[in-house]
């Protein structure tokens, strides 16, 4: 019985594998280009805590393509030296302004989470906030088909936004 459905499906799969065309590993891991940053203000600490979401593969090409430095999220080893070019990455690809005042974000690190890299910052203390700005253009400088997607949460109220390449901009009222 098994070998009566089995092979069926197998020989599905053959002709599939034939007609498909080939295609990078990784585009077939993730044919879409998407990161998400979620940034929350923390009304008991005064701060926003935000995490940027990013695929490690094409995060490292990226990091490569923007300083020419050998990348690899994933080695311990290279870890203080992945710190520094994604700090600075991540400062000249997202900004955050609060009720139009530029917010500092302090880079505190990142881990591998799965196929993913989170990059987590966080902000100075600041008043209770009303408006919240972002020009999120992670990945921008790799794919013209990014889609940035931007999370903005205060007061417990959750706003989304997605940001097409190449618009970066979101703006959001609370």
């Amino acid at each position: 019985m098994g070998a009566f459905i089995f092979k069926p499906l197998l020989y599905c799969y053959i002709l599939l594998g034939q007609m498909l065309p080939l295609k990078p590993a990784s585009k077939m891991l993730h044919p879409i280009h998407v990161s998400t940053s979620n940034i929350e203000y923390n009304a008991k600490d005064n701060k926003f805590e935000v995490i940027c979401t990013v695929f490690t593969d094409d995060f490292e090409a990226a990091l490569v393509k923007q300083y020419h430095a050998k990348t690899d999220l994933n080695k311990a080893e290279m870890h203080t030296a992945m710190d520094a070019l994604i700090k600075e990455y991540i400062a000249t690809n997202l900004k955050l302004s609060a009720d139009n005042a530029p917010v500092r974000l302090s880079y505190l690190g990142f881990e591998i989470n799965r196929e993913a890299t989170d990059i987590y910052l966080e902000s100075d203390k600041l008043p209770q906030v009303k408006k919240v700005d972002v020009d999120a253009s992670l990945l921008y400088n790799l794919f013209e088909d990014q889609i940035n997607i931007v999370h903005i949460i205060v007061n417990g109220v959750r706003k989304s936004e997605k940001v097409n390449y190449p618009e970066k901009r979101v703006e959001q009222l609370f």
